[in-house]
């Protein structure tokens, strides 16, 4: 019987500026950008009871926590700990399947002749986090990934769920939709019309009904409910895209004005290429207009690129295929996917790229080294609109 642990850090942002910071500790903390279109990244557990949460704007938060204080992300630090934590993981398994900087599913299966059984395992993976970096997280515990996630998720912060290999149905079914993975706010008002209210609920309909309501992926939905998951952990699978967005205090009416945040996005998305030795093949560039249109333009390039120069001179390119752009942007954002560990091989390799991407990789350390203020472009510097940097 295969055994999976869902490991998700508790408001890890949140907690680390709190772990670095001992003024903040038992003291509500929201991590984001204090401004006007501001929005939070992460909510310590003493703020959440009123009400604030992630990707919240940070004006409503303050509105609901007026005591928070607030603080800038610090991307480097949590990326710094992320990997202690991974560590970690690897300690007990080689099977880790990272969903981000702060959760992973790990297959332990192979691993209880020598450290225990999955429960045993949880407490000793949440005990090493805890003593050798500070930080807490919690775990859920079971023979699939969709059950341990949703596990992991009911007693936080620090807490620990086990359900039993033939529990699985009977665990899921008193949960409320809200707890469905892939199943958002459109899809729950068609259920609940359908007399749905809970996961139980969900497993019981049809096949036909779940079709018509959630299209091809109703069957889906009803095998998950029913507690059976066979998806296996992945291990090393690189991620779709990145990218990175900005949101300005004021709308720009400019091109001059919107290239530099696309500059500033291009060579943080080149970063994180660097970061995980990866090369992307499309670029696509993200517009919000001030009435909050959303417009997407996207290249699909000759070759695969890891440096700002490629990714900024290709976004710049795409910006001219935007209209009405003096009418207002409030967000701009560049994301790379496409992506690979292995570029194809040229024959006569573009000496000009090679240089970029060697100065991309020596940049990046620098910066890895000595924060984002460490080396920068020089049109970059004292950039008056910066406020609501966001990464995916």
């Amino acid at each position: 019987m295969r055994t999976v642990i869902h490991f998700d850090m508790d408001a890890f942002f949140a907690s680390v500026e709190q772990l670095d910071n001992p003024d903040l500790r038992g003291k509500p903390v929201l991590v984001g950008a204090r401004s006007r279109r501001g929005v939070v990244t992460a909510a310590s557990y003493e703020a959440r009871p009123t009400g604030v949460g992630s990707a919240m704007p940070m004006v409503e938060a303050l509105r609901r926590c007026p005591e928070a204080i607030v603080v800038p992300p610090r991307r480097a630090r949590y990326s710094e700990l992320s990997g202690k934590v991974f560590e970690v993981f690897r300690r007990y398994t080689p099977l880790v399947e990272g969903l981000s900087v702060d959760e992973a599913f790990l297959d332990v299966t192979g691993s209880r002749a020598l450290f225990g059984d999955g429960p045993e395992i949880a407490r000793r993976i949440k005990q090493d986090v805890r003593s050798e970096i500070g930080l807490t997280g919690s775990a859920g515990v079971a023979t699939n990934k969709f059950v341990a996630k949703i596990a992991s998720d009911l007693e936080k912060p620090d807490g620990l769920t086990v359900v039993r290999p033939d529990g699985a149905a009977e665990f899921l079914a008193p949960l409320p939709l809200e707890r469905m993975w892939r199943v958002g706010p459109k899809a729950r008002v068609k259920l609940r019309a359908a007399g749905m209210q809970t996961i139980g609920d969900l497993a019981r309909a049809d096949t036909h009904t779940l079709e018509r309501l959630l299209g091809s992926w109703g069957p889906v939905a009803r095998e998950l409910a029913r507690g059976l998951d066979e998806r296996p952990v992945v291990v090393g699978r690189p991620p779709r895209s990145l990218g990175s967005e900005t949101t300005f205090e004021y709308d720009l009416t400019t091109t001059d004005a919107l290239l530099k945040p696309i500059l500033r996005q291009s060579m943080q998305v080149a970063d994180r290429l660097v970061d995980k030795g990866l090369w992307a093949r499309v670029v696509t560039l993200k517009i919000k207009y001030g009435d909050h249109r959303v417009r997407t333009r996207q290249a699909r390039l000759s070759r695969e690129v890891a440096d700002t120069d490629a990714i900024f001179e290709t976004a710049r390119d795409l910006l001219g295929r935007f209209d009405a752009l003096g009418t207002g942007v409030r967000l701009t954002g560049v994301s790379v996917s496409g992506l690979t560990k292995h570029p194809d091989a040229e024959l006569f390799p573009d000496e000009g790229r090679v240089r970029r991407e060697r100065l991309a990789a020596t940049t990046h350390a620098l910066r890895a080294r000595f924060g984002s203020a460490g080396v920068t472009r020089a049109s970059l510097i004292a950039d008056p609109v910066d406020p609501g940097d966001s990464r995916r």
